[in-house]
């Protein structure tokens, strides 16, 4: 059989790695294809740079509609990143007859809907594993291996920059700025880190997962997101006192009253998996109802493990082909006329229990009325403690430890105890997740 002609979008890291892969494995990959995968072509933002992988039999332009719209190509693998842009490419490569690979988280949480309808109509496959938790083929697994089950819930480390600065500052005792900063020289957080550092990139991912588990339409505007910017390295030692260790997590979770998605700070009891997936790597823990749990934990980022899920995408899209587009995997795990919609439950319908860390000053009564507004808010307290006593400007931090509440409770009540002539700060609040 002819080979399969690639064109890419975008040679930078993960590009640059996917050629490389392609090129170092090709025999290999082609006994799994069942045909050569050749790169003709490449689009790239500058012709005169140089290159992490071998460019000499490959066509260069600065144009992705160019090779887009190629006849001479099978295959177009998105790898540019990006909104605006690689949704005009990748509808382009679809009008003009080409399935698509992409690592585009972004593309595909808040415009996935639209290019999975365009692609199904026309018969083509988009293939987005990497998208999600770099080399940790998690969407497959929901997608293909869990099939059988109906999924409860999921929880997951999906950005290694998050979990990088929170490893850091536990152990380093260091502040958060100091462990940007660091992450930053590393390569694991950009110039401009909000997207990691404020959650944005790991509800991305949520939004992608949740739809594959649930089957419903993406929805990335439903997703509750926090991210770690206030978070303290005081914080980290109590929490460890106490038996835990904050993480940075993605959680979805279905029941009666609908879909629970949300990305913030947890504390995470140690003796759970979850708080021991350390530095950059990225893990997803899902509970289906045959299966039990089931822990998924590699690298969620990098050249060679996101190059080796697009590498696998690839692969699969070669083998479908020549099938029939009616037998192929649906995009979304579930038939395009059989997803639900579920309605999202607001981030103040949750219960949990949550960590408190309060700033007051050292004087009579002060605890006495604290513990007066959670009880009116039928806060319930499991542990307070006061860390030791007030220094020169006569504040002391006290941690609380609530039992279940409602999340609308104890906002209401954080905000009364805010509002006490002896609260020194704000509260810091950072809710408790059990995993079950």
């Amino acid at each position: 059989m002819k080979p399969v002609n690639v064109g890419v979008i975008g040679l930078g890291t993960v590009g640059a790695g996917t050629v490389d892969v392609l090129s170092r494995n090709a025999a290999e990959i082609a006994r799994r294809a069942g045909r050569n995968i050749t790169v003709t072509h490449a689009a790239v933002r500058n012709l005169g740079r140089s290159r992490d992988c071998d460019i000499a039999a490959i066509s260069l332009t600065q144009d992705p509609f160019e090779v887009a719209s190629n006849p001479q190509i099978d295959v177009i693998l998105e790898l540019m990143g990006g909104e605006e842009l690689s949704f005009d490419v990748v509808a382009t490569a679809l009008r003009h007859g080409k399935h698509v690979v992409t690592a585009n988280k972004a593309l595909i949480a808040t415009r996935g809907n639209e290019l999975f309808a365009q692609a199904s109509e026309a018969g083509l496959v988009i293939a987005f594993e990497a998208a999600v938790a770099g080399g940790i083929p998690v969407i497959k697994v929901l997608r293909e291996s869990l099939a059988g089950n109906r999924i409860d819930s999921l929880a997951g480390i999906l950005n290694g920059t998050c979990n990088f600065i929170l490893t850091e500052i536990r152990e380093q005792g260091l502040e958060y700025d100091a462990m940007l900063s660091e992450a930053q020289r590393l390569g694991y957080a950009e110039a401009d880190p909000y997207f990691d550092v404020g959650g944005i990139d790991a509800a991305h991912k949520l939004s992608i997962l949740s739809s594959i588990a649930f089957g419903t339409h993406l929805n990335f505007n439903s997703v509750y997101i926090e991210g770690i910017e206030h978070i303290r390295q005081q914080d980290i030692v109590y929490a460890n006192e106490l038996g835990y260790r904050i993480k940075h997590l993605g959680i979805a979770r279905k029941d009666e009253r609908g879909l629970d998605l949300r990305v913030h700070p947890c504390l995470v009891q140690k003796s759970q998996l979850l708080a021991n997936v350390s530095g950059v790597m990225n893990a997803v823990l899902i509970h289906g109802d045959a299966v039990g749990a089931t822990l998924h934990y590699g690298a969620g980022a990098g050249a060679q493990p996101t190059a080796s899920a697009v590498v696998a995408d690839l692969v699969d899209v070669v083998r479908t082909l020549t099938a029939d587009p009616g037998n192929r995997v649906p995009h979304l795990a579930f038939q395009p006329d059989e997803l639900a919609e579920l309605k999202s439950l607001p981030i103040t319908a949750i219960e949990c229990a949550h960590y408190l860390r309060l700033t007051v000053r050292d004087e009579p009564g002060v605890l006495a009325e604290v513990t007066r507004i959670l009880g009116q808010r039928r806060v319930s307290i499991k542990v307070i403690s006061q860390k030791g006593f007030g220094g020169d400007d006569g504040v002391v931090p006290v941690v609380i430890v609530t039992h279940h509440a409602r999340e609308a409770d104890v906002a209401s009540a954080v905000t009364e105890i805010e509002d006490l002539d002896a609260s020194a700060a704000a509260v810091v609040r950072i809710r408790l997740e059990t995993l079950d």
